[in-house]
């Protein structure tokens, strides 16, 4: 049974900013190192990730898990370019690069994603 044109739009709005959400968080984060250990971008990229494939697997929608992506994106975005005060959040580097094109390519294979077969049923 399909849902309602306004609840599927509802849902992805709320992906859209729940995504933003983890996207935000992560490109604070991802700077983050333990020593020599990326661990701030270790865990943007396994949060993200997971939150991407959460919605995908519960809502069986790539609309869904696509609004998601694009509210990650969207934040990275936003917060990596130069701030008022001058600060920059996503500073040039190995790991400012990796985080910047890991979401996309992360965003587009969980998309992507085949959906899961179904067993044939029996006549």
């Amino acid at each position: 049974m399909r849902s309602s044109v306004p609840a599927r739009v509802g849902t992805w709005l709320m992906a859209f900013v729940v995504g933003g959400v983890y996207g935000l968080a992560g490109t604070i984060a991802h700077s983050f190192e333990l020593g020599w250990f990326p661990l701030g971008l270790i865990l943007a990229i396994i949060g993200c990730a997971a939150l991407l494939m959460a919605v995908r697997l519960l809502t069986s929608d790539r609309w869904a898990a696509l609004a998601t992506g694009l509210g990650m994106m969207t934040a990275t975005l936003v917060f990596s370019g130069r701030g008022p005060g001058g600060s920059v959040i996503v500073p040039e580097g190995a790991l400012g690069t990796v985080w910047t094109l890991a979401l996309p390519i992360l965003v587009a294979v969980v998309v992507a994603w085949p959906d899961r077969i179904r067993p044939l049923t029996e006549n």
